[in-house]
């Protein structure tokens, strides 16, 4: 009896062997083709590193594993591209706090192009506007402090403070390579996302003017819209030059005003399955589908506003006039770690309905009409209502009329309202429209951003 009980042990011992050396090839095989077995010499490497700093490094008060790791982390991260990064705790409570919070800001929507801080948009009625900064304005220095390497996040904070605080900026301005210093007091940032609808030519073209994608904004533009459709108008404009984006759901529901239920927006794909998303049309979104449709655009048009017009241009809803898009178009999650900091990291782009990219790229006009920096500051600050306003001072929004009266930017065939049903396709696209979440701050709190919760609209930051 114990002989085979010996036998038998022997036997399963050599068959878990057996087990055990295939079991060590496959890894090993694995870890060759995914390249782990380098990871694991480079990271041998990087504390070796970690421990000559920490023993011989010439001030004690600098070598902390807590200070060198973060450190690393954020150094790997931030070589990614502009809008990734590692935050430590501290930073991360405080972005959530920003995020749930009252904070004083300047008004100012910024991002990083070509390595340089740029004013993406002012807000409209804000310190930063007010003060004459313009979209494309480069920030050189905050309180004397350069901004040459200086992170998205770091910059975003440095410019946030108390209301009625002051905050120094000195700005370069491309089109001259001037720089000028200006002192801004921080305040509570307003929002109005929907301003100056008027009738124009005749009372023939409706205008709007979008600042921005909030959770009001479709509602506030439907309104706006049915109250000049009231008054007669035939066509109409959509200003979203220095429109910084928002929040993607914003973008879809006001898409959906214009086309077919069921039609696509965007799209967004990454590496993972997971980051392969469609957003279409919402099912009883389709309220304004026989209007002939401008929209403007400039390089201060970012993120959900891009959204926006590279459906309608791809779709031949509307006809684009002005100057080339921004180029922000990227997906970031925020991802909280056990020890209360956080990961920042680019998942995945945006594409239009044609398969074009955004990011980086911007959406090109239908019909160019380029103007200089002064010829901007002059309108936006007729909007600002800083001087009289005079429609005929604005070549673009004259060259949207001229394109609307003269047919350039004519319909694609749309069926009438009464033919339009509703399907339970384009229902459940409405509702994976809805679930989707935005690209900003909100979006941060809770655990990614788009410029949304499952994918941006914004990385155009705002501070």
């Amino acid at each position: 009896m114990t002989r085979s009980r010996n036998l038998l042990l022997a036997a399963l011992a050599l068959v878990l062997a057996g087990n055990l050396v295939i079991g060590y090839r496959v890894y090993s095989a694995e870890t060759a083709r995914t390249g782990e077995d380098e990871a694991f010499e480079k990271v041998g490497v990087m504390m070796q590193v970690l421990q000559l700093i920490r023993k011989d490094y010439v001030s004690s008060e600098k070598v902390s594993y807590r200070d060198l790791i973060y450190n690393a982390m954020q150094g790997m991260v931030r070589s990614l591209d502009p809008f990734s990064d590692f935050m430590p705790p501290d930073q991360y409570d405080a972005m959530v706090e920003n995020t749930e919070g009252e904070f004083g800001g300047l008004g100012i929507i910024v991002s990083i192009k070509d390595d340089l801080l740029t004013i993406v948009a002012p807000i409209d009625g804000t310190p930063g506007s007010q003060a004459g900064l313009l979209a494309g304005d480069q920030i050189v220095r905050i309180d004397g402090e350069s901004t040459e390497g200086m992170k998205l996040n770091d910059a975003i904070g440095r410019m946030r403070g108390a209301p009625g605080t002051k905050i120094t900026l000195v700005i370069r301005r491309p089109d001259s390579d001037d720089e000028r210093e200006v002192t801004i007091t921080r305040a509570v940032i307003p929002v109005h996302s929907v301003t100056g609808a008027r009738r124009l030519a005749g009372g023939r073209i409706g205008y709007v003017r979008l600042t921005q994608f909030n959770d009001p904004t479709a509602d506030e533009l439907r309104q706006a819209v049915e109250g000049l459709e009231s008054e007669g108008i035939e066509a109409l404009i959509i200003d979203l030059r220095n429109n910084p984006g928002g929040l993607l759901t914003s973008a879809v529901e006001i898409c959906s005003y214009f086309l077919e239920p069921n039609t696509l927006i965007v799209s967004t794909e990454g590496r993972q399955p997971s980051q392969k998303q469609e957003f279409r049309t919402q099912r009883r979104g389709y309220r304004f589908p026989r209007k002939p449709l401008a929209l403007l655009i400039n390089g201060g048009s970012a993120s959900a506003a891009e959204i926006m017009a590279g459906c309608l241009k791809d779709w031949e809803r509307a006809v684009l006039i002005g100057e080339k898009t921004f180029g922000k178009g990227s997906v970031q999650n925020v991802i909280p770690l056990p020890d209360g900091s956080a990961l920042r990291l680019t998942t995945a782009m945006y594409y239009t309905p044609s398969r074009r990219v955004i990011h980086e790229h911007g959406v090109e006009p239908d019909i160019e009409v380029k103007l200089g920096m002064d010829q901007y500051r002059a309108i936006f600050e007729a909007q600002e209502g800083l001087r009289p306003g005079d429609d005929t001072a604005d070549p673009q929004l004259q060259r949207a009329i001229e394109a609307l009266l003269n047919g350039e930017a004519r319909l694609k065939a749309v069926p009438d309202k009464a033919d339009v049903t509703d399907d339970d396709t384009a229902a459940e696209s409405a509702d994976q429209a809805d679930s989707a979440v935005t690209d900003r701050d909100s979006a941060e709190k809770a655990g990614a951003t788009t410029e949304g919760k499952a994918a941006p609209a914004n990385d155009g930051k705002e501070d």
